[in-house]
């Protein structure tokens, strides 16, 4: 006897949606995702779709309609809970657009809670496009199949997030100028934190000055060679999952 196929299938694509789900609603997908289903994963009616809506959790849905300008979808069943995610976030510095777009990427699958894009006086950007930022984030949240989006917080300068610097969590500085061990680092305070990583051109001393002087910091060496912007973030993000986030879940 053939084996049934697995509902929903591997290959059903992901969206996530604005709207909280609940079972037996009807979803209506327009725009950009409608094209997407359309014309790309070219779904048709009974087809599944895994919805997520960083609210409640991940579900799927059964294509009702699949229109030219709107799919329709009929959610079916939850099938994870949102996750609980480990509370780390990111400052990193604007980088060049290829190069940041890629911070946001990886950052997001790596499993960070919060990205501040930071300005300081080395930075080649001072502006960030938010809402394309948010879009790189969710399609990487898709792709990796997270069921929480990482919180996208405003472009700030160096000196309003060092005086604004909430109480309780550590600020893990990534000095290209040295610092502790950081696998020693991490073992050592745990709790919520956040890693800090500079522009191309780094930080200059009196940003360096100012970020060793706040009590929050530790300043950490992420091994023998200075690592770019990209790689120290992804780096950094990688190394702090693995010994205090949920990579050993």
């Amino acid at each position: 006897m053939p084996a049934v196929p697995a509902w929903p299938p591997k290959s059903a694509p992901r969206l996530f949606v604005s709207t909280p789900l609940s079972d037996g609603q009807r979803v209506v997908i327009e725009g950009g995702q409608a094209h997407y289903l359309g014309k790309v994963m070219r779904v048709s009616p009974g087809d599944a779709v895994i919805v997520c809506d960083d609210v409640t959790g991940e579900w799927v849905a059964r294509v009702a309609e699949a229109g030219k300008r709107e799919v329709a979808l009929d959610v079916e069943r939850m099938l994870r809970v949102r996750e609980d995610v480990p509370d780390c976030w990111l400052c990193a510095a604007l980088l060049k657009k290829p190069n940041f777009d890629l911070v946001l990427e990886k950052a997001t699958e790596l499993g960070v809670a919060q990205v501040v894009p930071l300005v300081t006086r080395r930075c080649v950007a001072d502006k960030l496009n938010l809402e394309r930022a948010r879009t790189i984030m969710v399609e990487a949240a898709e792709q990796c199949a997270r069921t929480a989006l990482p919180v996208l917080g405003e472009t700030v300068k160096l000196d309003a997030l060092l005086r604004d610097w909430p109480e309780g969590r550590v600020l893990f500085f990534a000095d290209e100028n040295g610092g502790m061990p950081v696998a020693e680092a991490f073992a050592t305070h745990k709790g919520p934190a956040a890693l800090l990583v500079g522009p191309e051109g780094g930080f200059d001393e009196a940003e360096r000055a100012a970020i060793r002087a706040h009590p929050a910091a530790v300043a950490i060496a992420l091994g023998p060679r200075i690592l770019r912007g990209e790689t120290a973030a992804i780096a950094g993000m990688a190394l702090w999952m693995g010994m205090n986030g949920d990579w050993g879940a």
